[in-house]
C-alpha cells in the first residue's frame, strides 16, 4: 500500500495549531487535493455522548462501535488498558488521500511547521530542538530565525511551502485565501 505524504502542524497549547490545520485543509481541498487529518489529543476525549445509541453500545462493553449513515461513518475503539496506538497504526487505517496533515505528535519524525502565537510564547521555540520543523508560522515578528517564517494567516503561502516541500502537484491552482 502506498502511503500519502505526511506534514505536521506542531506548537505549544494555544499556538493556533487547530485553526492553521483547519485553514490548510480548506485551502488544499479547494486546490483539488484529498486531505486526511490526524489530531493527537493529550487528554481524555469523547466523540460520543451519553444518551446516544452508540454510547449505550459502548457503555454496555462493546470494544468497537461503528456508526454509519448515508453521509459519514465513524469507528470508536476502546483501548481498555492497551497502549495508545502509534501514529503509523492510525495512518494504516486511513483511506487513500493526497496528503495527511497531522496536528500534534511533536516527537514523531515527519516534516512539520511550528505554529507560534504571542499567547503561547512562554515555552520557547520547538524548532531549536526538532530538525523536522522546516518552517514557522507566527502571529508576531521572529527576529533572526534560521527557518522560513510565515504570517500565521498567510494560508496560501504556507500551503505552497508544504506542497513544495512534499513535491505534491495540485490538480487545481485555485486559492481560497
Amino acid at each position: 500500500m502506498s502511503r500519502a505524504p505526511i506534514f505536521g502542524i506542531t506548537g505549544w497549547k494555544n499556538s493556533g495549531k487547530t485553526t492553521l490545520t483547519e485553514r490548510l485543509v480548506r485551502e488544499m481541498t479547494a486546490r483539488g487535493l484529498r486531505v486526511a487529518t490526524i489530531k493527537h489529543a493529550h487528554h481524555n476525549f469523547d466523540i460520543d455522548h451519553e444518551g446516544t445509541d452508540s454510547y449505550r453500545h459502548r457503555a454496555a462493553g462493546a470494544h468497537e462501535v461503528a456508526i454509519v449513515s448515508g453521509k459519514r461513518w465513524a469507528l470508536t475503539h476502546e483501548l481498555g488498558g492497551e497502549d495508545e496506538p502509534q501514529m503509523e497504526d492510525i495512518l494504516a487505517r486511513l483511506s487513500p488521500c493526497d496528503i495527511v496533515l497531522v496536528e500534534g505528535y511533536k516527537a514523531e519524525a515527519h516534516p512539520k511547521i511550528e505554529a507560534r502565537r504571542l499567547e503561547s510564547k512562554g515555552r520557547g521555540p520547538l524548532s531549536e530542538r526538532d530538525p523536522q520543523i522546516l518552517a514557522i508560522a507566527s502571529d508576531h515578528e521572529i527576529a533572526g530565525a534560521a527557518l522560513p517564517v510565515f504570517a500565521l494567516d498567510d494560508i496560501g503561502a504556507i500551503a505552497d511551502f508544504i506542497l513544495n516541500a512534499l513535491r505534491i502537484e495540485t490538480p487545481s491552482a485555485k486559492r481560497t485565501s
